[in-house]
């Protein structure tokens, strides 16, 4: 029986992530997140009229640059998370679906694989259910996932209707017993309309903050959307802006979560986006879609207590897009399968800690 014990054991593998947060930053390119912000387009002024902008990026090497555009993922993520994409170093991470827009990338993270009927923008329901449903039927999961978005068309990639998962997107606002700053929330978000889209970030941002703390959630998917708004107005500054914004909004969570027990040491970040953006000469960078070369090009960054405190991974490496949702489930112990297959776990974000044999031995 000893031997018995022992050898099951050794097979036992350690995760200690209970509760997961998904990020998505709606067309963020790679470039700015690994190299700040573009001094080719910074100084056209053009694209470029606040001061805030040139005035913090200008003349610095690009370190320095994307540690000031983004100063969580590179200050905490950057040291005790991992960043996969630099192509500087042949770190590849690309969209499989050949579209490179919003619905087909947001669609292809969650659900795990590419389907070809999935070609617009349109807000219809997701024929495929994805992995936030999946481990909603998981026991010990029902009732405990929620999303958010500032998109409207959120609702129906998560399958609001269908799913039974509770969604804050567009102009949605908090319901049931919410709290005075949920009700402030539902106000504000009336008063003060977003002219470049449904709403701003910051009201997805709180809402979702708020929800957490009210219900506790394990599972919760805030996908953001103001970097992409301003891209498409040619706004270079209020790009950045929004990405810098970002990171503030993500790091005051971030910190959060790790002054609560249920939380803290317990909890996984995984941000990613769901699509890239042109690159090359003039205004490339404000479009995305298969005419824009380089916007089939992403990201990702995870921090949490199963993940390696690799930094920026600089080995070269081909990755996907649809291998984020399997990666998500694994996390939490799951092994996410759906009617078709589906990208593998990214093996280098989770170690997964083997039981000592000494230990187990020695134990009587």
């Amino acid at each position: 029986m000893c031997c018995l014990l022992v050898n099951s054991m050794l097979s036992a593998q350690e995760l200690r992530t209970q509760n997961l947060v998904i990020v998505t930053l709606d067309g963020v390119r790679w470039q700015e997140l690994f190299q700040g912000a573009d001094s080719m387009i910074l100084f056209n002024k053009e694209y470029v009229t606040d001061q805030w902008a040139t005035e913090r990026f200008w003349d610095l090497s690009s370190e320095i640059r994307r540690e000031k555009l983004m100063p969580f993922f590179w200050k905490v993520i950057g040291t005790q998370g991992q960043l996969y994409g630099n192509r500087n170093y042949n770190n590849l991470v690309n969209c499989s679906n050949p579209h490179w827009f919003s619905y087909p990338g947001y669609s292809e993270l969650l659900v795990g694989f590419v389907d070809r009927r999935i070609k617009s923008n349109d807000p219809v329901e997701n024929p495929n259910s994805t992995v936030l449903e999946f481990i909603h039927k998981q026991p010990g999961f029902e009732r405990k996932v929620a999303a958010f978005g500032t998109w409207e068309v959120i609702s129906a990639i998560v399958r609001e209707s269908s799913s039974g998962i509770p969604v804050n997107a567009g102009k949605g606002i908090a319901e049931g017993n919410i709290t005075e700053r949920e009700a402030l929330l539902n106000e504000l978000q009336e008063v003060m309309p977003n002219p470049h889209g449904a709403r701003f970030d910051a009201f997805t941002f709180y809402y979702a903050f708020e929800y957490i703390k009210r219900e506790r959630p394990r599972v919760v998917f805030i996908s953001l959307d103001e970097t992409d708004q301003h891209s498409h107005g040619g706004r270079y500054d209020q790009y950045l802006h929004a990405a810098y914004q970002t990171d503030r909004m993500i790091g005051r969570l971030w910190h959060w979560l790790q002054s609560q027990d249920q939380y803290c040491d317990q909890t996984t970040l995984l941000i990613t986006t769901d699509h890239g953006r042109g690159r090359g000469p003039k205004n490339s960078w404000k479009s995305h879609g298969r005419l824009s070369f380089g916007s089939g090009q992403t990201w990702f960054a995870v921090l949490g207590p199963d993940t390696p405190s690799s930094g920026e991974i600089r080995t070269e490496a081909q990755y996907f897009q649809k291998q984020i949702a399997k990666t998500a489930a694994s996390f939490l112990g799951l092994d996410y399968q759906n009617e078709e297959s589906v990208g593998e776990e990214v093996k280098g974000m989770i170690f997964r800690q083997e039981m000592e044999s000494t230990k187990i031995a020695g134990r009587r």
